[in-house]
């Protein structure tokens, strides 16, 4: 297991809640996830079991965001990598720089990321959308030069659905880096470390 976040003394916050302490409601919420596209009750909704309605609402979000928006893969993939990255959330990052990779961005850009290098090489949609999600980010806002530019390559629609993409997916890592939620990476496949303070 990695742990997630960089406070000490780490353990984790908030795990899964027994089965037989569950209420109805976290049952219910458990079980709307195992028979949704996820299949299971892991991550950012170990933590958000403790408040099952607010976890309902956050996972239909969710469910919106990666199944059903129109951003491509990659560049939905990529973006997620970089929330997580800016945040320093090792579940986030170590599902979604897999599924990344997959999708077609470079194992070259996605390793330079983890290192929190500027990633690199990137197709021309990539990239803006790494500048838009930096930009908001580290600025809370993007220029008007990154909006137009976004606007015209992605239209409005996504324009709207990769903002709300940056802010899900910087709540669900907060929500695991405040749980401490373990992240278990795949067989050689490294996290993130600290940056520097």
């Amino acid at each position: 297991m990695i742990e997630q976040g960089y406070s000490r003394p780490w353990t984790e916050r908030l795990p899964m809640p027994a089965a037989a302490t569950m209420n109805e409601a976290q049952q219910k919420a458990a079980q709307a996830l195992i028979d949704g596209p996820r299949k299971g009750v892991f991550g950012p909704f170990l933590p958000l079991l403790q408040s099952p309605a607010l976890m309902e609402r956050i996972g239909n979000v969710g469910e919106y965001l990666r199944f059903d928006s129109p951003l491509d893969a990659r560049v939905r993939e990529l973006v997620i990598c970089v929330v997580s990255r800016h945040v320093g959330n090792q579940f986030e990052w170590l599902l979604h720089a897999q599924n990344a990779i997959k999708a077609g961005v470079s194992a070259d850009a996605i390793e330079a990321l983890r290192l929190g290098r500027r990633p690199a090489p990137l197709a021309d949609d990539e990239q803006l959308a790494v500048d838009f999600a930096q930009e908001l980010l580290l600025h809370h806002g993007v220029s008007e030069p990154t909006y137009a530019a976004v606007e015209a390559r992605f239209g409005k629609q996504q324009l709207v659905d990769l903002s709300a993409l940056v802010g899900y997916f910087a709540m669900v890592c907060w929500v695991m880096n405040v749980a401490h939620t373990p992240a278990k990476p795949a067989e050689g496949q490294q996290g993130l470390d600290a940056f520097p303070l």
